[in-house]
């Protein structure tokens, strides 16, 4: 900030001059943090303006403006949205990008209930309305709570917001007592036009697009700004409810409707695969004209009992799809190509582009996946875009389905300048000078550096605060790069102890640039809230290679606590022990996972960095979700052999409904096998390690499913 003269040498002139100016530039940073949901300063060059106004404003008492900054109050609106956990998760859905993988749906799902190519199957099918989800909670037929998907298992209360939206009622007539609706938030394109007008006018920041207009509008900490919003809603689908509200989707949906819910009017019944695919054509062609962004159609069972019998993956349903329509095209001049080194050391080239409009959204930069595929093969070695390689200079076609991260999908040659060379892709880390190799088998080259590769360090700092691991509000990507950059972070653990290690933590950080008193004491607060974390999150933010959110679940829902996972892993020796073969046979865990696991654990630093990462923490045990009674619950339970009144799959997702964990393989830790007519090695196995062994219709009766 530039240099001012001291209050104390202020004449009345320049002070009323500069309460004008500070005034202004005040409310503006305010309209930037509150209104755009996109700061221009820090917070401590705010608080500096705050403080200037106020040293003035006490010298020259009779010079206080109005409408003075140091009146209103905005401490409240910093403070951010209260945590909501869904009672019932709010799941994403698979995506599909073509006919091929929507006729691999109906056909998986014909296959898990055991049904034939003629046996009736009905879908509803909707447009996918490009937005933000909503989950709205009434009790008593009133709108007590609504919250965002957040990260599926907890969301924000955006509670105030939503009331100011005209499409959700306030109250319901006929409703359960207990009604969760669920669906999206969005704008209309004429309203996103007017909105944007009305911004130019006011000299303030345009939005991009309809999505993040109305994104940010319904997560103003200022519900009036959001009620000057024009959002809209359609109801789609529901979480908790105290009674049943259908036999079928569509049911439900005209529910929704007689209770006073906007729903989409392009919902229909299909009668199979043929139908469904003619309502995709029937959506894609009326997309222009809709008034609205969509960016695809979903596809839904009808019959809820069917929808119960499937049930669901780790983050997605078995019965519903997003079929997602084709992906949106531009040309444009590739200017350099970047190396970017992840967490796990990978070498990812990035593609640096002239700016260009893709789909509504401008693009700069872009994926390039990796060595091969600029080389313009694939991984086996055989040609892709007729063997055309990618060079700087060259102009390419750059495309993007749905939210995916832009790609490079062509190359013209005849505008290839005549100066364009091969790119030579390091074999050398650009951040730290290691080796970096490419093993086989693998697409992807890697640095050998590990912790001593600053680009690993920061990365996998990054990693452990990002969303799906520990979600510390306040530190985001810039804040861990700027704390690493000065040494006040190394390693996770260090997070937690940055207070401790600088005195009263406030004073200093509160002082960094970026930082003020509030946000410092913020962030503080955020880090002491994280140390109570779910063993599946602790697992998922150590950035073990091949171990994402879905593996971490797996392994928290094996092992439960950390005491267990800590000992299994440490004393699990790959490819050999009765720990290695537990760990194999979680169904989902292969022999490269494991090794990556058992590896991280064995490695004499990175095993240093998680024993003193978890002694700040009190990580909560993870106990599965099962219905209340369930005889099977915490079990572990094989199925061998060919089931004669179920499929094998959907033996698999009702055990694990109830509790019990599926392996793949039996070991001495297996409670149960169930065997139909041609089990193999796997019953012999349970009688040589005496594990009971039911049959079929014993292991219905152990359920209560008979």
């Amino acid at each position: 900030m530039a240099e001012r003269k001291p209050v104390g040498e202020l004449t009345e002139a320049e002070a009323r001059a500069e309460l004008d100016v500070l005034a202004e530039g005040i409310a503006r940073a305010n309209r930037a943090y509150h209104t755009a949901d996109a700061p221009e300063i820090s917070d401590a060059d705010y608080d500096a303006l705050k403080q200037r106004n106020a040293a003035i404003e006490a010298r020259f008492p009779s010079l206080k403006r109005p409408d003075s900054p140091s009146d209103q109050v905005g401490g409240a609106l910093a403070e951010g949205f209260a945590k909501v956990r869904h009672e019932v998760r709010m799941l994403s859905l698979e995506n599909a990008f073509d006919q091929q993988e929507a006729e691999d749906f109906v056909t998986r799902i014909r296959n898990f209930l055991n049904l034939s190519e003629d046996a009736p199957l009905s879908f509803t099918a909707e447009p996918k309305i490009d937005g933000l989800s909503l989950s709205l909670r009434y009790e008593g037929g009133r709108l007590v709570q609504a919250a965002t998907r957040g990260d599926g298992e907890e969301g924000e209360n955006v509670t105030e917001n939503a009331r100011t939206i005209a499409d959700i009622p306030q109250s319901l007539i006929g409703a359960p007592d207990i009604l969760e609706v669920r669906g999206e938030v969005y704008m209309s394109h004429a309203d996103f036009a007017a909105l944007n007008d009305r911004q130019q006018v006011a000299g303030e920041r345009l939005f991009a697009n309809p999505r993040n207009a109305a994104a940010g509008s319904l997560r103003q900490l200022d519900p009036t700004i959001t009620a000057a919003r024009p959002l809209r809603f359609f109801a789609y689908a529901w979480g908790a409810h105290s009674e049943p509200l259908g036999d079928t989707q569509m049911q439900v949906i005209q529910r929704f409707a007689t209770l006073g819910f906007k729903t989409n009017p392009l919902t229909v019944l299909c009668n199979g695969l043929d139908g469904m695919l003619a309502q995709y054509r029937r959506i894609e062609e009326q997309r222009a004209t809709l008034g609205y962004d969509i960016d695809g159609v979903v596809y839904k069972v009808n019959d809820l009992g069917l929808q119960r019998r499937l049930g669901y993956r780790s983050s997605t349903p078995r019965w519903a799809l997003a079929h997602k329509f084709p992906a949106q095209l531009a040309w444009t001049r590739l200017e350099a190509i970047d190396i970017q080194v992840g967490r796990t050391g990978a070498l990812s080239p990035v593609a640096r582009l002239m700016p260009v409009t893709v789909g509504g959204v401008v693009v700069s930069n872009a994926t390039l996946h990796n060595e091969d595929y600029i080389a313009g093969r694939d991984s086996r070695g055989q040609p892709i875009r007729d063997g055309k390689d990618i060079r700087v200079g060259d102009w390419v076609q750059v495309y993007r389905a749905g939210d995916v991260i832009p790609k490079v999908a062509d190359v013209d040659l005849s505008k290839r300048p005549d100066d364009a060379v091969p790119y030579v892709f390091p074999e050398r880390c650009p951040e730290c000078g290691s080796e970096a190799i490419r093993e086989e088998g693998d697409s992807v080259r890697r640095c050998t550096g590990g912790l001593i590769c600053p680009a690993q360090q920061v990365e996998r700092l990054k990693h452990f605060v990002s969303r799906a691991a520990f979600d510390i509000e306040g530190l985001g990507a810039k804040q861990v790069e700027a704390l690493w950059r000065d040494g006040w972070i190394r390693e996770p653990a260090d997070i937690f102890t940055l207070q401790a290690r600088y005195g009263s933590g406030l004073q200093q950080l509160k002082n960094r640039e970026g930082w003020g008193e509030k946000s410092a004491a913020n962030l503080f607060a955020a880090i002491e809230e994280r140390r109570r974390i779910p063993l599946n999150r602790l697992i998922f933010a150590l950035g073990i290679r091949h171990v994402g959110e879905t593996t971490a679940q797996l392994l928290a829902s094996q092992y439960h606590s950390w005491a267990e996972f800590e000992a299994a892993m440490t004393q699990a020796r790959i490819g050999e022990g009765q720990d290695w073969e537990q760990l194999l046979s979680i169904d989902g865990v292969g022999v490269v996972l494991a090794t990556s696991v058992v590896a991280t654990f064995d490695n004499e630093a990175e095993r240093r960095a998680i024993d003193t990462l978890v002694a700040q923490l009190e990580v909560q045990d993870v106990v599965a979700r099962a219905p209340s009674g369930s005889p099977v619950a915490g079990k572990t339970v094989v199925f061998t052999g060919t089931l004669e009144r179920m499929t094998r799959a959907e033996a698999k997702a009702q055990a694990e409904a109830l509790g019990a964990k599926v392996a793949g393989s039996v070991s001495a830790k297996t409670d149960y096998v169930v065997a139909g007519p041609g089990a193999g090695s796997k019953a012999k196995d349970a009688e040589r390690l005496g594990v009971a062994i039911l049959d079929e219709d014993a292991w219905l009766a152990l359920i209560g499913a008979a």
